[in-house]
């Protein structure tokens, strides 16, 4: 199932998930991959958390970042949570194209039983309520 973390730019969207992610692999149950447009997180996500700079791998419109994070999972069948931050950075993520984005990560995490978490400069107002999928708000998270 894809979960969206959405608030405006510094709320807090990255502060929860990189917690979310060191709090899972606490819990020691399965893989948790953190991806993001770069490593500067390298020093606050848990050395047990795999971090990956998708940066690094050319990818510049939805089709290819659902490939790269199918590649992920195929690699490791133990990855339980995937966590994406700033991945508006590599391609834009808008109202047109959401609804592909959020359909090509839920087929994978159907398919491979791995919860995803996608970090979005966004409002609730932004989100169509059509995507039916569960909504994080920064300023609900922090109150």
């Amino acid at each position: 199932m894809i979960k969206l973390v959405i608030g405006s730019k510094g709320s807090g969207k990255t502060k929860w998930l990189i917690d979310q992610a060191n709090s899972e692999k606490d819990k020691g149950n399965e893989n948790i991959v953190f991806v993001d447009s770069d490593n500067d997180q390298i020093y606050s996500l848990d050395y047990k958390v795999r971090l990956i700079d998708a940066s690094d791998f050319f990818i510049n419109d939805i089709k290819s970042f659902v490939g790269f994070i199918a590649g992920i999972l195929a690699r490791d069948f133990d990855i339980g949570k995937v966590y994406l931050d700033g991945i508006y950075n590599l391609f834009e993520i808008n109202k047109d194209n959401i609804k592909e984005l959020v359909d090509g990560l839920n087929k994978l995490s159907d398919q491979c039983q791995a919860d995803m978490y996608l970090g979005l400069n966004w409002t609730k107002d932004d989100v169509p309520e059509s995507l039916g999928v569960e909504i994080f708000e920064t300023k609900e998270l922090y109150k």
